[in-house]
């Protein structure tokens, strides 16, 4: 059977600004010193799926963007622009039904365009054990990361061995815990992060879809109507921000009766935020992690980012200083994850010139 590659690739990577920002969302930066998110993810799956069966879905507004930046490496007929952001369900449902009507059933390798990855064969391995294990037992399968930390940003998985199995049963999708229970979940060994990476056959999908989320098949199916023919763009525009907003770790996964886990212990960062950027790179003698023109003088543990402007610092101690374009944003280490406030904020008072 056939395996596609299906990168996610339509998120705003809100919590990066003010480097991410809508015109320029963090998949399409290069953190990494090597190649932009999106292009990194494209060329991961390329070890498991063939050049001409990778898609991506993507925001209709990044659409110029996305071509060219992955000319070359994806075609522009498998790029798969959504008039409208409707959650993970809506866009996995949109590259699935595309597969399966266009060239027929085949495995589904579903990534996020955003995760950075160290070991990048590692990661493959474990993919190519994913197809197997959903090809030999029409299950949904994903990936959990093997934990490193009691991080309290992810959302975790809970499984047991399968005798035998390369794979586990995952018995239970949890919520973002708070700092104790995320201890808890460490010390137990049977929880995984929640890595939004997932390997199905397309139809094995579909079919869940029409159980579980039978208003979102309705609509995949009135889309999958108008393929090939003269309306499909004006059936899309006209159908998809109809489609219910669900994720689909809600919608399906946790709902779903035959669930596999494989753990995933590749290097794993989702860079979801200003506090993430040490899977990136190593902090210095002071525990300071600095990028672009920086002077930290008798700080400790702050990350410092400039994009072209110099940022100096004396005598702080766990704060994140960060300059892109005209915004700066200042703030302490435990408040990263609210960065996507200030956004809200800036949005709300109309001031889009800095988004």
């Amino acid at each position: 059977m056939k395996t596609y590659g299906v990168v996610m690739a339509g998120g705003g990577g809100t919590r990066l600004w003010p480097l991410s920002t809508k015109k320029m969302p963090k998949q399409f930066l290069n953190l990494s010193g090597k190649e932009t998110l999106v292009n990194e993810a494209v060329d991961r799956l390329l070890g498991v799926a063939g050049k001409e069966d990778i898609f991506i879905v993507t925001n209709a507004s990044q659409t110029e963007v996305m071509l060219s930046q992955t000319a070359g490496r994806v075609r522009k007929d498998h790029i798969l622009a959504e008039p409208a952001a409707r959650n993970t369900a809506a866009c996995i449902g949109y590259a699935a039904v595309t597969i399966v009507k266009k060239y027929g059933d085949g495995i589904m390798c579903v990534v996020p365009s955003d995760p950075y990855i160290r070991e990048e064969a590692v990661f493959q391995d474990t993919l190519r054990g994913a197809v197997r294990a959903a090809e030999e037992t029409d299950a949904l399968v994903t990936i959990g990361i093997k934990p490193s930390f009691p991080s309290t940003g992810y959302g975790y998985i809970r499984s047991v061995e399968a005798e035998g199995k390369s794979y586990r049963r995952v018995e239970e999708f949890v919520e973002k815990p708070d700092e104790e229970t995320a201890k808890a979940y460490l010390e137990a060994g049977c929880y995984a992060w929640n890595s939004g990476m997932f390997i199905w056959k397309a139809s094995t999908i579909l079919s869940y879809y029409k159980k579980l989320l039978p208003d979102i098949y309705d609509c995949l199916m009135q889309l999958a109507e108008s393929f090939g023919t003269p309306r499909e763009e004006e059936a899309l525009w006209e159908i998809y921000p109809r489609i219910p907003k669900i994720s689909v770790d809600y919608g399906i996964m946790e709902r779903a009766d035959h669930v596999l886990m494989l753990t995933g212990d590749f290097g794993w960062s989702d860079v979801g935020g200003w506090d993430a950027f040490d899977a990136l790179k190593d902090r210095d003698q002071n525990q300071n992690l600095t990028v672009g023109k920086t002077l930290l003088l008798d700080s400790r543990n702050c990350t410092a980012y400039s994009v072209d402007k110099l940022i100096a610092a004396v005598g702080v101690s766990d704060l994140i200083i960060v300059q892109a374009r005209e915004a700066v944003l200042v703030c302490p280490q435990s408040e990263a994850q609210r960065v996507k406030e200030i956004v809200e904020a800036l949005s709300e008072k109309g001031e889009n010139s800095y988004l």
